[in-house]
């Protein structure tokens, strides 16, 4: 058994718990240690920056190295200029949905129509309460319009095969007046960046 010292923490988006834990079974990563924060935070990014750093603190001489399991996620650069000075790596990309679809296959989606909502498994699967309630829509309906005014399609990427979840995708663009569309990426950039970072310096420093 490792010592904790002799492990890699990864500080997650509570969003990305399924997949995080599901890269490191397949690719034993048994050295790895996930910690995810609540995935809400996806509505308020303006606090994401302040948890990731309460988190590292505490992961001060407990672990050998640690990485952070967000991309900038509407932090505003924010998130990078606090891992920067504090030595600490990231997940590539903006935002999930560009790493869970690749940097190159994202820029194409995004370039052949600008204006398209994106959802992942986790985002399908909790919709009401990350999205509809979220944003209030439950209370006051009548702002659907105003928020995704400038939305025409709607682009679940999905991470897993789930039927039930294409459904629930399906859906949730009826709900906001999108067109829908599904495409299947399974985990994209997440696993090579985990992967990278779990076998560096001899898989623990």
């Amino acid at each position: 058994m490792r010592r904790e010292t002799d492990r890699l923490l990864v500080i997650a988006c509570g969003a990305l718990a399924r997949e995080m834990l599901d890269v490191l079974r397949l690719n034993h990563l048994d050295w790895v240690d996930v910690e995810c924060l609540p995935a809400k935070l996806h509505n308020t990014p303006q606090f994401i920056t302040e948890a990731v750093e309460e988190r590292l603190d505490r992961a001060i001489g407990r672990y050998s190295r640690v990485f952070v399991g967000y991309a900038d996620c509407g932090t505003g650069g924010m998130l990078d200029r606090m891992l920067e000075r504090r030595g600490v790596e990231r997940l590539p990309g903006a935002h999930c949905y560009e790493f869970f679809a690749g940097s190159k296959r994202f820029e194409a989606l995004h370039d052949s129509d600008p204006a398209t909502f994106y959802l992942t498994d986790f985002l399908a699967k909790h919709f009401d309460r990350l999205v509809w309630q979220g944003l209030g829509l439950d209370r006051w309906p009548q702002l659907r319009d105003e928020y995704f005014r400038n939305y025409r399609r709607l682009i679940y990427l999905s991470q897993i095969d789930q039927p039930e979840l294409v459904t629930a995708a399906a859906e949730a663009a009826e709900r906001l007046g999108l067109d829908f569309e599904h495409q299947h990426v399974g985990y994209g950039d997440l696993q090579p960046a985990v992967v990278e970072i779990a076998h560096r310096d001899g898989e623990a420093a």
